[in-house]
């Protein structure tokens, strides 16, 4: 089927004369999680992983993604036409460095702005202008062939309160507007839908796992313009936004307003502002360009926001426990299948109060399956969990109190000395950088290393970042602090860690064909002691979840990283029991008991 498709997108790019297409994953904003109507990557290119990125041309096809999905998107596109473009390995060109060898000079690339943002659509134009070549923007081709393209939602929205949220929207808006004024801006573009949730302490009913209503946002000195499909507001929300100086207007007229602009200063974010929106900025315009003043201000969680996530946990925390349990000494091996398990292990969360989706696709995976690190089982294709080796299951709830993100890879059977040897040094990377304690000023850069270094020194890796931002009931993966051992300018998580910020802490180690470990914890920055030196900060752990032992190679770990796996365990014991069954307490007490002690 996607030969087929491809060879329709051929035919209209041959009926608007363009030499090239660009398909992203996107959506109009940029977004982390897209609805299936963007799908237009995967639907012509039959690669289903959530990144990457396709260029058509006459008589090529290529798929760039990066390393996460390298086994996934080999498979997938196994005996089709479109060929895997291994980011970042060498010999690889970028998606711009391949236009700028292949499209022929004076040719025309085509793409739909809407769903490119400006930094790359800016891009793009310095390699067109080398070829003397031009840009076509304003053709989705992909659905123009997509007959059964699913409808885009329409956001059912309602207000988050300040006992969750811990900040009105009025102060927020405040607080936004002093940046503004700060920067001379008399206008600021906001198109990130997590920034725009934030700032007005709104959310949706979920959609695939997604809370984020899709809006823009003009703001003003003395006004607000909320552009949103508000077909289903209620008189509630619709009395918020007037109370708040929000005035609602149709989604789509935010082009039309947005070019109507004349002689202001415009803040905006190019990498959060779609290309065809940017486009339609009169001349008369300056722009101020900088990341979006609310994307830093949402980082740093308040008191409330904070307190809230530690309650989460718990709750989380005890459905992951009691998943775990259920999966290791009741599951029947053999017969149980990777969707089953997850849909059982979201059975346990929705028993909470406060509940409402997971924060991202579950990943549940055996054996080999792990190895690809984001894959996901469908029911069409998936295994069967057996009494043997290595399961990994990454998941996360969206909750009231806030967003968790949790991995766990758990032994099933009989696993190799070299399995274990793995499993143990991604397991002591995890504790150490729990345990980091630093010098206020230090980037996520300056601590990978501690993630990293017992998987380094054996000459391994993995082919990702070591930890991310995470919001609040917002995006799983939240800008601009992040564990990474390189700068990637695109990631935009290289900040200064600051109190109140929440990372994921997740090394791991795919080993092709074979099996794939990931533990991952969140951890929120916080101040330790000040002195003579500066101030000094270190992370709480908020995950409350066992950490499997039986795979554990004492003879690897120092005392110190068995010192901090105990204080860990004690403290989930401590902190869960109480919530569990007494058959389930008696199995926690034994899953958690100390190791290395004679």
């Amino acid at each position: 089927m996607a030969n087929e498709r491809l060879q329709k997108l051929r035919a209209q790019m041959e009926q608007h004369q363009m030499d090239a297409y660009y398909i992203p994953s996107s959506d109009f904003h940029d977004s982390e999680n897209v609805e299936a109507y963007f799908g237009c990557r995967a639907f012509i290119s039959g690669f289903t992983g959530s990144a990457g990125a396709m260029v058509v041309t006459k008589d090529f096809s290529g798929l760039w993604t990066d390393g996460r999905y390298f086994v996934q998107a080999k498979k997938q596109l196994k005996g089709q036409d479109t060929e895997l473009m291994r980011m970042g390995n060498e010999g690889v060109p970028t998606v711009f460095e391949f236009l700028e060898e292949h499209l022929p000079e004076g040719g025309i690339l085509g793409m739909d702005g809407r769903v490119v943002n400006t930094e790359v659509g800016r891009a793009f134009m310095k390699i067109l202008e080398k070829k003397h070549a031009s840009v076509s923007v304003q053709y989705d081709l992909v659905g123009e062939i997509w007959s059964e393209r699913p409808e885009l939602t329409v956001p059912k929205v309602w207000i988050l309160g300040t006992e969750y949220a811990g900040e009105d929207a009025k102060s927020k808006i405040g607080r936004l507007r002093k940046k503004m004024e700060a920067c001379g801006a008399t206008h600021h573009i906001l198109s990130g839908l997590d920034d725009i949730a934030w700032l007005l302490n709104i959310r949706m009913n979920p959609v695939n796992g997604n809370v984020l209503p899709a809006a823009h946002m003009i703001i003003e000195k003395n006004a607000i313009r909320l552009f949103i499909n508000s077909s289903r507001f209620d008189s509630t929300l619709s009395s918020y936004m007037e109370e708040n100086g929000v005035q609602v207007k149709p989604y789509e007229a935010i082009y039309e307003e947005t070019s109507a602009i004349r002689s202001g200063v415009i803040l905006l974010e190019p990498g959060k502002v779609n290309y065809a929106l940017f486009s339609g900025i009169h001349e008369s315009n300056r722009i101020v360009e900088a990341m979006n003043p609310s994307s830093a201000m949402k980082a740093v969680k308040n008191p409330a926001e904070i307190e809230n996530l530690r309650k989460v946990h718990i709750k989380d925390g005890v459905a992951l426990t009691k998943f775990i349990y259920w999966l290791k000494e009741k599951a029947p091996k053999g017969a149980l299948t990777e969707t089953e398990a997850a849909e059982r292990l979201e059975e346990f969360r929705k028993e909470n109060e406060g509940y409402l989706c997971p924060s991202f696709p579950t990943i549940s995976a055996f054996g080999a399956n792990a190895a690809m690190c984001h894959y996901h089982a469908t029911k069409e294709e998936e295994s069967v969990i057996e009494a043997k080796g290595f399961y990994l299951v990454d998941s996360g709830g969206q909750y009231l109190e806030g967003t968790t993100d949790v991995t766990r890879t758990l032994v099933l059977g009989p696993v190799s000395e070299e399995m274990k040897l793995h499993y143990t040094l991604v397991l002591m990377g995890a504790l150490r950088l729990a345990d980091a304690k630093f010098l206020y000023g230090c980037r996520g850069i300056n601590l990978d290393y501690l993630a990293r270094g017992p998987l380094w020194k054996r000459g391994l890796d993995f082919n990702h970042g070591t930890g991310h931002g995470v919001g609040f009931l917002s995006n799983v993966h939240e800008r601009p602090n992040g564990f990474r051992w390189r700068i990637v300018p695109e990631r935009q998580d290289s900040c200064v860690l600051e109190e109140g910020m929440f990372t994921s802490d997740e090394p791991g180690l795919y080993i092709e064909g074979s099996h794939g470990i990931r533990t991952e914890n969140l951890l929120m920055c916080k101040k330790a002691e000040k002195n003579m030196y500066g101030q000094f900060m270190e992370f709480e752990t908020l995950t409350l979840a066992p950490i499997d032992t039986e795979a554990i190679d004492c003879s690897v770990m120092e005392p110190a990283d068995m010192e901090l796996l105990n204080a860990y365990h004690k403290k989930v014991y401590e902190t869960l029991a109480s919530y569990l069954t007494e058959e389930e307490r008696q199995w926690l007490k034994d899953a958690t008991k100390p190791i290395g002690e004679k």
